[in-house]
């Protein structure tokens, strides 16, 4: 078989094109999210850091303290799903959710495979409350979750406006609603300026090596 680097530029260049052609018709567009970086090589992490708008999973980022620190820099959604983790590849304890999320990677819950891996009618409420009551996740970091799942999601841009608000596209504090994501200023804030330094230091790390 091709490997995975083959069929993911085919599915990109494919999903482009009819995004493209969708666009044009005032369709709506796909957002290329595939499945990575759950097993196999970390070059499959590569591929879709060049690639995707976001990905699915990305356990394998946890070894990889470079690429990590690629897809922070970069905002890389990363859909992640505790509970087909645990059941397949990782115990829930030994999960980098809670790393990632305190070291700021866009990150977001999903479900996988919800009647394989789920018990109730609401598998994301069961992926939610599991992981507030093992992580010991606070309000804030359950509506940051919530929030980066809607602004990485392929739901149209008034859909996001609706659950965001109409600014949700600028950065800071200015793109959030606190009466709509229920994340708190400072939070969004810290995230942010975390952000712009570290881009700035790599800039200016840059510009002397140049000079």
């Amino acid at each position: 078989n091709p490997p995975y680097s083959y069929y993911i530029y085919y599915m990109y260049a494919n999903i482009t094109a009819l995004n493209h052609l969708r666009s044009e018709r005032g369709l709506n567009t796909f957002v290329f999210r595939p499945h990575c970086g759950e097993a196999g090589p970390v070059q499959h992490l590569v591929s879709a850091f060049i690639l995707c708008e976001s990905i699915s999973h990305g356990l394998l980022l946890r070894k990889v303290p470079v690429l990590q620190y690629l897809y922070y820099l970069c905002q890389i959604g990363i859909a992640m799903s505790p509970l087909s983790n645990n059941s397949l590849f990782l115990n829930y304890n030994r999960s980098p959710l809670p790393d990632y999320l305190a070291r700021g990677l866009n990150i977001s819950l999903s479900t996988d495979d919800p009647l394989q891996f789920h018990f109730t009618k609401e598998p994301l409420m069961e992926e939610y409350s599991i992981a507030a009551q093992v992580w010991k996740l606070s309000s804030c970091d359950m509506c940051e979750l919530a929030r980066n799942s809607v602004l990485t999601s392929g739901f149209s841009h008034q859909v996001k406006q609706h659950w965001l608000g109409p600014n949700y596209t600028r950065e800071g504090v200015e793109g959030n609603d606190m009466t709509r994501t229920n994340v708190p200023d400072i939070r969004v804030a810290y995230r942010h300026e975390a952000l712009t330094e570290e881009l700035s230091n790599i800039f200016k790390c840059v510009t002397n090596t140049e000079n």
